[in-house]
């Protein structure tokens, strides 16, 4: 992908998900938990209604905790796997947007110059730390899911990098988001935050300590290659 395509994805994919933000102000994810809740006994229309909940996540921009919350209610522990898959897929749309590749770049000047070195700081992160290393770390992070997505597409992470380490990066967030799904009340009430601050701050220390090497060879020498 060219510097100048990348830059133009990576504009117009921002605008989209501010758009969403914006829609996501209207549209709140407990209008769609409450009547989730009432097909826990219909398994057949349960699952249906997750693959939709996850097909109009990114473009809501509601919390990817609300479709492990959501797994968990309806499968128990056992919707962890389910919850990593609908995470990891509900992560493309962003992620592809951003890698889509348009033909030209948007109006010059300090805008368009941000947004290059922002591609070319994570170009050279991922090539120093690996796809699959650098996508699971920044998971990690309290960052917006859709943003770490959109940063890994417009850096060039391949595709199957991308899915491993979405996987890998979403798994603690999908066991809290599982563990808040167990409680009926929670999940009618469209409550997410009922997370323990400690599990955020353990998680982020992790993602940090991935980073921590990589980012300071990033900023001292020159990207290596990696396989």
């Amino acid at each position: 992908m060219t510097r100048r395509s990348a830059v133009a994805g990576y504009a117009l994919a921002t605008v989209a998900v501010a758009a969403a933000v914006a829609v996501a102000w209207i549209a709140s994810p407990s209008a769609v938990t409450g009547p989730l809740t009432r097909l826990a006994d219909r398994p057949l229309w349960f699952a249906v209604a997750l693959v939709g909940l996850a097909a109009v996540r990114p473009v809501l921009a509601w919390p990817t905790t609300l479709l492990s919350a959501a797994a968990g209610f309806g499968y128990g522990w056992l919707g962890v796997p389910v919850g990593v898959a609908l995470v990891t897929a509900t992560a493309l749309p962003p992620y592809g947007l951003s890698r889509t590749g348009w033909t030209s770049a948007p109006g010059g000047g300090r805008v368009a110059g941000a947004i290059a070195r922002v591609c070319d700081a994570g170009e050279n992160l991922t090539a120093v730390a690996g796809s699959v290393r650098t996508v699971a770390a920044a998971r990690l992070l309290p960052l917006p899911s859709d943003a770490v997505s959109l940063g890994a597409g417009v850096s060039g992470v391949p595709l199957r990098p991308f899915l491993l380490g979405t996987a890998i990066g979403e798994l603690p967030w999908v066991l809290l988001g599982v563990a808040v799904g167990a409680s009926l009340d929670r999940l009618a009430a469209g409550d997410l935050s009922v997370v323990d601050p400690a599990a955020l701050v353990a998680m982020a220390s992790v993602g940090v300590l991935l980073l921590a090497g990589p980012v300071y060879r990033t900023l001292n020498e020159e990207p290596a290659a990696t396989a």
